[in-house]
This record gives C-alpha cells, sequence and structure tokens, in this order.
C-alpha cells in the first residue's frame, strides 16, 4: 500500500510562486507520478506528470510556468510553481500509478488572489 502526502500549498498573488512536495511512502519503488488538481464545480484534470527516467508532460495550460521534478532515492515529486494566476486556484492533487495500482493523495489547497 502505498501513502502520498502533500505539502506546500498556500495562499498566493497572481504573479507569485509556491513549490509543493510530495512524498511516498510504503514501497521502495514508485512508479510514474503526476499531480492533478481540480477546482471548485469542475473536475479533476491532469497537470503535470513524470516517469522514473525523468520524462515529464504539461498540460497546455502551465506550460511554462509549472516544473515538475522527482528524487527517485527519497521518493519524492515536486511541482514548482510560477507565475500563478487566479485560475490555478485549486485542490491539487499527488498520483502514482505503482505495480498496476493507482494512488492518490489527500490534497493540498492552492489559492491565488487577483
Amino acid at each position: 500500500q502505498v501513502r502520498l502526502v502533500e505539502s506546500g500549498g498556500g495562499l498566493v498573488q497572481a504573479g507569485g510562486s509556491l513549490r509543493l512536495s510530495c512524498a511516498a511512502s510504503g514501497s521502495r519503488f514508485i512508479g510514474a507520478m503526476a499531480w492533478y488538481r481540480q477546482a471548485p464545480g469542475n473536475q479533476r484534470e491532469l497537470v503535470a506528470t513524470i516517469t522514473r527516467e525523468g520524462n515529464w508532460f504539461y498540460a497546455d495550460s502551465v506550460k511554462g510556468r509549472f516544473t515538475i521534478s522527482r528524487d527517485n532515492a527519497k521518493n519524492t515529486v515536486d511541482l514548482q510553481m510560477n507565475s500563478l494566476e487566479v485560475e490555478d486556484t485549486a485542490d491539487y492533487y499527488c498520483y502514482t500509478r505503482t505495480f498496476g495500482h493507482d494512488y492518490w493523495g489527500q490534497g493540498t489547497q492552492v489559492t491565488v488572489s487577483s
């Protein structure tokens, strides 16, 4: 059983930056990892993914502003968010697909004020 714990959310003004972190436990091997987000009234959407090899993918809405990174030795994944916009306001969730199973964190709230 893999457990994911996010941290780093908070309130920031538009144009500011935040860094989210996610720590995985329960397995020495963690597969591909990702960040999703869900704004009130919206469906959960993919923000960025990263494989163990470091191959990444970004949603068009965050390209050039967000950077995903991971540390396989520590089983952590981070999301550096720059030039934040009001539209980035959402609950952000860490995700991994490991050994064929999907695991989610509890989420961390990001609020961007104008």
